[in-house]
């Protein structure tokens, strides 16, 4: 490509992304902008700091570190970027995207996405697959200025962080940023186990804590502001009816979406966090109360726990640590498993 080529290829993405600016105008400035880079990325950004008479200084750890009035770029041995300081903002949305990154996204989320700004609920739960411990269900309203908050700290579905530890501090910030409005209904082993006793389904019993969850939040409107337009969760029913039904007139005057992935909102994310972190906490609390650490999940070492326990302390006790229903539950008192039902799609014929 020549250099006039060049030219005209930013001067027309500059005019492209004027208007999504103007547009986004109420977003504040960036102190602070990370991302990762190829060489051949670096080796262009470099060009364009020599072209624009940066200050180069040794930072460790770093290939370059380049410094003028109000920013600081520095591009490490491992690929990452950091831009620092008051004109971060400016340099990347007119020289790192534009002649670095050939993309256009800082600053203008709401043209791209319009939804990911918009005032909502996200909803999600932890322990429904798990044979000990409760089911948590958590609620987060979000707005736009707690969307802003948590670009950069790593809020995301809880099913993709593996450290409890990590979730225990995220759910921390999440609960901790002004804006951000929280609900967790934990639903002990044994109102779970009355539960599906009475309502025959893990979908109906998880409806029913989605519903509380909907209803608690619905019912601070002093502190939401501005209203939710929504709430959205995972689609783990046929029909978003199932939730509907369970809803009182707080929850029934807001939209409820259900969608497949829906943990990929930020604010599905952030209820998976809380969920998580409160599911962790009552199982490691279940386990000291009986002296024996109680794993996650279902498998072989949750049936040789299951067994040990039911040793120890009887089979009336399991009802108290355990989700009745599961297999586990019956293997663990050496009671008969009924046969495995044959799962078929509604309307199809066994050929």
């Amino acid at each position: 490509m020549t250099a006039r080529e060049r030219k005209e290829r930013k001067e027309i993405f500059c005019v492209l992304c004027v208007p999504l600016r103007l547009l986004n105008s109420r977003v504040k400035p960036l102190a602070i902008y990370t991302c990762k880079l190829t060489d051949e990325q670096a080796a262009t950004l470099k060009s364009c700091l020599d072209a624009r008479n940066y200050s180069f200084r040794e930072v460790p750890y770093a290939r370059f570190a380049g410094e003028k009035e109000k920013t600081n770029v520095v591009f490490y041995e491992s690929g990452k970027l950091v831009v620092q300081g008051k004109g971060t903002q400016e340099f990347v949305e007119f020289v790192l995207e534009p002649e670095v990154l050939k993309q256009a996204k800082l600053g203008y989320e709401a043209v791209l996405n319009p939804e990911l700004l918009l005032p909502r609920i996200g909803v999600d739960e932890s322990g429904k697959g798990d044979f000990f411990g409760p089911m948590c269900v958590a609620g987060v309203y979000v707005n736009e200025s707690v969307i802003n908050a948590w670009k950069d700290a790593g809020v995301r579905d809880s099913k993709n962080i593996s450290s409890d530890k990590r979730i225990s501090d995220l759910a921390k910030l999440i609960k901790d940023t002004p804006g951000c409005v929280t609900t967790v209904v934990p639903i002990g082993n044994e109102a779970y186990n009355r539960l599906y006793a009475k309502m025959k389904s893990v979908n109906t019993v998880l409806a029913w804590g989605h519903a509380r969850v909907i209803e608690n939040l619905m019912g601070q409107r002093h502190r939401i502001n501005p209203p939710p337009v929504r709430a959205i969760s995972d689609q783990f029913a046929a029909s978003k009816s199932v939730i509907e039904k369970q809803l009182m007139s707080l929850g029934r005057s807001i939209e409820l979406v259900q969608r497949h992935k829906a943990e990929e909102d930020l604010a599905v994310a952030a209820a998976s966090i809380l969920a998580r972190d409160e599911f962790v906490k009552r199982l490691a609390a279940l386990g000291k109360d009986f002296e024996l650490e109680l794993p996650k999940g279902a498998g072989t070492n949750v049936d040789a726990v299951a067994k040990q326990f039911v040793e120890q302390h009887g089979p009336e006790k399991l009802a108290k640590i355990a989700k009745m229903h599961f297999r586990t539950a019956l293997r663990a008192q050496g009671l008969p498993e009924p046969p495995k039902t044959e799962w078929r799609k509604p309307g199809s014929s066994r050929a």
